[in-house]
Parts: C-alpha cells; structure tokens; sequence
C-alpha cells in the first residue's frame, strides 16, 4: 500500500506507530522510487542516522544525501584499526560535500578489556575472540551512534554476499526497536559504481586494489579472481556467512542464546 502521506520530523505525536507492518509497507514504496526519492522518503520519517563505512555503497549514498539536502546524520565507527586510506576518506569526503560525518569510537575500557583477554591481534585465534573485538570496537559504538535513532540506513546491497542476498528495502529491526532502511539493496555494484563515476563519488583507492568490502587492515585482504565480494573479510575463517555482528539478530525466533541468526538484512 502506497505511503504518500508526509511525516513531519517535529511532530511526533503525528507518526504512525513503527513496526514490521509498517516496514514492510515502507519496502514495498520505496521499491517505486528513485535512489534520490528514496533518501527523501527515509529522511521524512525521522530522526534517521545513516552509518557509512566509506565503502561504494555508502560514498553514493552520502553524495544522494548531500545533492538531496536530505535530512539524515551521517556517522561512522572509527574502530581504531581501519586502513589510512579510509580515514583520509573521511575529510576528503566533509571537503567535497560540505558535511560532517560524526565519529563513533570504542571506549578504550572495552579494547583494553579485550586485548587483556585475548591479545593485541587474537582475533586470529579463534571465532570467539574475533567476535569480542567486532563487539568492543564496532557494536558498542554503533549501539551509540544509534542511541536517538528512529530510522538506520546502510548501504547493504544483495550483490555483497549470500547473507545479504534477500535484505529487504526496509525491515523492522526488533532488537533496536527501529526501521532498518537498505536503499540499495536491489541495486548492483556495476550501476553504483557507474553512478560513481558519473557523478565524480570520491571512492576508497583501495577498491581499485583488489578490495571490493574494506573493513579494519588486519581483517581485510584483497580478493582473488572468482572470490565473492566480501571473500576477503576475516578470511581466515571458514564460516562462509561470517560478518562482524553490526546486522546479525540474536532475537530471531529459533535463535537458541549465544548463537546470533543473521536476519533478512
């Protein structure tokens, strides 16, 4: 069903109350529009916080939100082991579009907790420790950065791996009690990266290297040929729906405790 009813920011008491059926609606709107008609439609509905780990997906969807002047903050999780590349990004990025990108951090308490416990790099060693480290430098902040959200966008995008295959344009998150948004879900790296160039996207060196998914240097290696997208994220494991924990869902219904279920997202 069509959602062509506008939704002031500053009038809480006139949304509609949020949840799965509303999200579904909402995938089901922003299917018919526009990459920039999308991002209107998602900054109309509230508070929303885009996080962007200055990948192609994300620098396309920051440069929509600036020629669109939609309403939308945009952070990032500076996990302290990101490449220099990606945080040079950061102000090169403020420069060209004339905004900020608000930086999340881990407390130090959480990474000195981990190295502790585990070591410096023991991320290596074991799945267990390699989780910890993603919750002490990037679930923590994240939980943060989403703190006064009521609308989180990504840029996940079904091309990026098996996981991500079926994300929906929005869902309910229930564990953050929050519309998830994923703009781009239906769109391929091929029309980004298109778009990209088109519109001169100031784009991660590092994906003309090999690095089609960048997360933090010590977990990331260029991908070999025939490797899938995120092939080169945490490698060392052999789990072939490994992600770092940022859209997994511990709440879904089966999920037994301590085993997180990745959701559509």
């Amino acid at each position: 069903m069509p959602l062509h009813h506008p939704l002031p920011v500053d009038n809480v008491s006139s949304r509609p109350s949020y949840g799965p059926e509303f999200a579904a609606n909402l995938a089901g709107e922003l299917a018919q529009l526009s990459l920039p008609g999308r991002m209107l439609r998602i900054a109309a509905l509230g508070n929303a916080v885009f996080t962007t780990s200055l990948g192609l997906e994300d620098q396309v969807l920051t440069s929509v939100i600036a020629a669109t002047n939609a309403d939308v903050r945009i952070v990032t999780l500076d996990t302290g082991r990101l490449f220099a590349e990606t945080l040079a990004l950061i102000g090169e990025t403020e420069e060209q579009y004339g905004l900020a990108i608000e930086v999340f951090k881990p407390w130090k308490d959480e990474v000195d907790g981990f190295v502790a416990l585990y070591g410096q790099n023991g991320f290596y060693d074991s799945v267990e420790a390699r989780h910890a480290c993603c919750h002490a430098r990037k679930l923590q902040p994240l939980g943060r950065a989403l703190a006064d959200a009521e609308i989180w966008v990504t840029g996940l995008r079904h091309g990026q791996s098996g996981n991500r295959a079926s994300a929906p344009l929005a869902e309910w998150d229930a564990d953050r009690s929050l519309i998830k948004v994923n703009p781009l879900a239906d769109q391929s790296r091929d029309v980004l990266q298109a778009r990209a160039n088109a519109d001169d996207v100031p784009i991660n060196p590092l994906h003309a290297k090999g690095f089609p998914s960048i997360g933090c240097e010590p977990c990331t290696r260029a991908i070999k040929p025939g490797e899938p997208e995120r092939a080169g994220r945490w490698w060392w494991e052999q789990d072939e729906r490994r992600e770092c924990g940022l859209h997994l869902s511990a709440s879904v219904s089966g999920t037994r405790a301590g085993q997180p279920k990745v959701t559509a997202s």
